[in-house]
């Protein structure tokens, strides 16, 4: 009977890691092993293949002279403040008008939240059906007679990252809708009413009660549109594919454009290390914010 009981007691600490392990390691190599081969590269003469040849900090130097990369870092500048911000605040006034518990909420809830189920290269590929001025939105009203009607931000250089951002606010809205709708139905009703009583108004309940109560729900929000902003690829190939020329292009396309198409491995590597720093600068402060405050708790 001891015998029985150790046996088990072994296998109850072990097993969990054990069945763990392979996923844990799969992790390790294939996660951070690669992102420290990529930094590592980044410092090579690396081109068409991988070269260890140490070039210091050339292939930075590189990137930083490249017009385009250049470009791609203002697009994202452009499209991560108006995807961001408008993401945000259409999803909060969606929020706040469903939580009036209006009727139909459901349904209206759903058609609202579909758009997060699609992925972004079919949202890139429907986008690029609507805004191309042959077949969608231009081609229609010039059929109902408004000939002079023009919408071709698809070909325009001087607009086209736009389109990225009226197809990302599609996608994402919807999510920081629901994300802000669950915050919402977690205040408590009593602190609402009491507000109102005292005379306060709703749209200064909202203001002044209800969102700052929300402040995890925004940071939560602001960090995962953040991360998709940086590491937007899928929707930018299927829509405009970085054009016209490289007018839209974003540090994901620049980088899997040099490393993959122009014989540039080190220099797509250099800016993908970029990439990761600027997603470090936004998830590090977060995480250290967290922690010390769970710390002080």
């Amino acid at each position: 009977m001891p015998v029985r009981t150790a046996h088990y007691g072994f296998a109850e600490r072990w097993l969990p890691r054990l069945v763990l392990a392979p996923s844990f390691v799969l992790t390790l190599v294939f996660l951070y092993g690669f992102i420290v081969w990529n930094g590592y590269l980044s410092f090579t003469t690396s081109r068409m293949l991988p070269n260890y040849e140490w070039a210091g900090l050339a292939q930075y130097i590189t990137l930083f002279e490249n017009e385009r990369w250049w470009v791609a870092v203002r697009n994202l500048g452009i499209f991560a403040v108006l995807f961001i911000g408008g993401a945000m605040g259409i999803g909060i006034v969606l929020a706040v008008l469903l939580d009036q518990k209006i009727r139909f909420e459901g349904a209206i809830r759903t058609i609202y939240l579909y758009p997060m189920a699609l992925s972004f290269i079919v949202t890139g590929t429907a986008w690029k059906w609507i805004l191309n001025p042959g077949l969608g939105i231009e081609k229609l009203m010039h059929d109902w007679g408004f000939t002079h009607f023009t919408f071709d931000w698809l070909v325009n250089s001087d607009m086209s990252i736009y389109t990225v951002v009226l197809a990302g606010l599609w996608q994402s809205s919807g999510f920081v809708m629901a994300l802000f709708l669950a915050g919402l139905r977690g205040v408590d009703d009593s602190i609402i009413k009491a507000a109102q009583i005292d005379g306060a108004s709703l749209p200064r309940i909202y203001w002044k009660i209800v969102l700052p109560a929300l402040r995890p729900v925004v940071f939560s929000t602001l960090m995962v549109l953040s991360h998709i902003a940086i590491k937007s690829f899928d929707l930018i190939m299927a829509l405009t594919g970085g054009g016209p020329g490289y007018s839209s292009d974003l540090p994901a396309t620049f980088m899997y454009s040099m490393a993959f198409t122009r014989g540039q491995m080190g220099v797509g590597a250099a800016s993908a290390m970029m990439m990761l720093m600027a997603v470090a600068a936004i998830v590090v402060p977060y995480l250290y914010s967290e922690l010390r405050k769970d710390g002080n708790g």
